[in-house]
């Protein structure tokens, strides 16, 4: 039988590496993103709506660009 971690343990190691039990199981919506994108994402969700909502169109515009020129190079 192997010997895993009490949930308790589970809930002080999230807490202690700045992340979601789901993450430390590989699980869950941002499990696959590095700690920098995190952060920022983190950071955005801290910003006021007009902020965000300015923040948002620049990254859609990238985002845009970026599947157009996918689409293209095709």
């Amino acid at each position: 039988m192997k010997n895993l971690p009490s949930i308790e343990m589970v809930a002080k190691m999230a807490k202690a590496f700045g992340v979601t039990e789901d993450y430390l199981f590989g699980e869950g919506e941002n499990a696959s993103f590095d700690k920098e994108t995190k952060e920022r994402l983190n950071d955005i969700q801290k910003m006021d709506e007009g902020t965000k909502s300015v923040l948002f169109n620049i990254i859609d515009t990238y985002i845009q660009n970026f599947k157009t020129k996918k689409a293209f190079a095709k």
